[in-house]
Order: structure tokens, then sequence, then C-alpha cells
């Protein structure tokens, strides 16, 4: 990795143009430096190859990486625009540690009052996940699912160490199951929250350049 110049770049990576939209749409303002909202394609394997490539290009090689959008709660007592932050995102090939996850949370429950912010881990999928297999991925430990963050996170620390997240704003539940987003309230709910939520990213990536204590 080549030494850090400026300040520390951060690339927010998410799947879906709708993910996008209310990423584009929200408040961009605050960060502690370059600021890239990567729309990577769907599917892990999209994912992956997006970040790597972005990854290559010097000016973003030492980029702190967080991935979002939307996912699917696996727990009971779920609901659409109930925040996810991952303490460790899953893959069969890697589980990646997630970096400042309590000051994601404290950070959210600002910029998101009201809504309810869990923890624990996030488990990749290839396809999306519905009906009894929700409680096959539960029974894992893992409390939500998605197709990209685990392919996104671990493609961003084969480039290299670095400090990464995924928050994920949950769409549907066990008891909430979506056939489209943005057809449903559900939908409507999970993409106003996701267009709050960059204060909160924001205010995570300043505090990765503080001294530690």
């Amino acid at each position: 990795m080549n030494p850090q110049t400026g300040p520390t770049p951060l690339l927010i990576a998410c799947a879906l143009g709708i993910e996008h939209l209310a990423l584009r749409t929200g408040d961009r303002g605050g960060a502690g430096g370059p600021v890239t909202v990567l729309r990577t394609g769907m599917g892990p394997k999209a994912a992956e190859r997006s970040v790597a490539r972005v990854l290559a290009d010097p000016e973003l090689d030492t980029a702190a990486v967080l991935a979002t959008g939307f996912c699917a709660g696996l727990a009971p007592g779920m609901h659409p625009g109930d925040l996810v932050v991952a303490e460790e995102t899953r893959d069969p090939r890697c589980t990646v540690a997630c970096v400042a996850t309590g000051r994601l949370v404290e950070e959210l429950a600002r910029a998101v009052p009201g809504r309810t912010v869990h923890t624990g881990p996030l488990t990749g999928s290839d396809h999306v996940v519905r009906g009894p297999e929700r409680a096959d991925l539960l029974a894992t430990g893992a409390i939500a699912v998605d197709m990209e963050s685990a392919a996104t996170l671990l493609s961003a620390v084969r480039g290299g160490p670095r400090p990464v997240a995924a928050v994920r704003v949950v769409v549907d539940a066990p008891e909430h199951e979506l056939v489209r987003i943005g057809t449903v309230r559900g939908g409507i709910s999970a993409f106003r929250v996701l267009r709050s939520v960059l204060p909160a990213f924001f205010e995570w990536h300043r505090s990765l350049l503080l001294p530690r204590r």
C-alpha cells in the first residue's frame, strides 16, 4: 500500500440503484476525507469485482470501506426500517471482523432517532433468502443476511489492512416478507432510513482518524 499523504478516503459500497439513490440524496457533508459512493451491482461476485477494481486506484488504496444497503432480517421481532450493524460478516471463505461498531451504533441512534439498531453477525448469500431458509441461517447465530456485504469486506481486506464495517437497513423480516422493494410500506420505510444514515457513516469515518487512547 502507498503511504497516505492526505485525509483517509471512505468508500461506501451498495448494490442496487435504489440504494445508491438513497445515499446520493442524503447529507453528503462532514466526512473525514474524500467520499466515494460505489454501486457494485447485485450479488457477491459483482460486489467483489467492483470493490477490487475501485481499490486498485492508488488514491483509494488506504480507504476505509463500509458496505450498506438493504438486508433481510432473520430474528423474530425485526421490522422494516430497523438497522443492523454487523459485528462481523460471514462468507463460506472467510469471516471479517468489523471495526468501531460501538461508534456506529451511537451515531446511528443520533442520525435516525427512534429506530431499533441490532448488532451481531451478518451472513452472506448468493440468492434472495425467503421462508424457512431464514430459520436455518438464524440457527448459525446470524441476525441478518444480504448478498453483498461479506463479499465487499472480503475484497476490501484482501487489498490490505483497512477499517471495514457493514450497516444494513432491514427491508423485510420473518413476519414482514416483501415481494419487491419500494412497492409496499416496508420498502419505503427502509429507503427513508437509508437516506438518513450518511451522517453516522461520516462520524464513524472521522473517529478512525482520532489518536488511540
